[in-house]
């Protein structure tokens, strides 16, 4: 495993929340990443600020991971099939919960909103039992 650099967990933490202010004070708009995918592939004009934000952070990732990093990030021993249903029970769960981790814990509870509050708290019971289901229960050492 890697060793944590809280520098760096810190100046991402800062730009995620600069990005989000940013996009809610300019344009009003939540920076929810599944509502976001989900409007955009409407591929309406209007809705043209949406790849330009999910462009944004697929740029900024590749920007760090090539030119920024100063070491390789960890890569998953899951298999793919495992990845593949874990992605679509994540879109499940985005759509029945009305919003991601990034629209419930970043810019819900920033607004104070008692739903999101709700959904991250869920969100964080759900990561806890699972961890401990696959490391503890099914012995899957991750």
């Amino acid at each position: 495993m890697t060793e944590f650099n809280w520098l760096t967990a810190l100046f991402g933490g800062v730009l995620i929340g600069i990005s989000a202010t940013l996009l809610l004070a300019f344009n009003g708009r939540i920076a929810g990443i599944s509502g976001m995918v989900n409007g955009a592939i409407s591929f309406s004009k209007k809705e043209v600020w949406r790849w330009l934000f999910l462009l944004g952070m697929l740029l900024g990732g590749a920007i760090y991971e090539y030119g920024l990093a100063s070491q390789a990030t960890p890569t998953s021993t899951f298999a793919p099939w495992a990845m593949i249903l874990g992605g679509f029970l994540v879109g499940f769960g985005t759509r029945m919960g009305s919003g991601c981790t990034s629209g419930h814990g970043v810019c819900g509870l920033g607004r104070l909103s008692l739903r999101s509050l709700v959904a991250v708290v869920t969100f964080l019971i759900t990561a806890i039992l699972t961890v401990f289901t696959i490391r503890h229960v099914l012995h899957l050492g991750v």
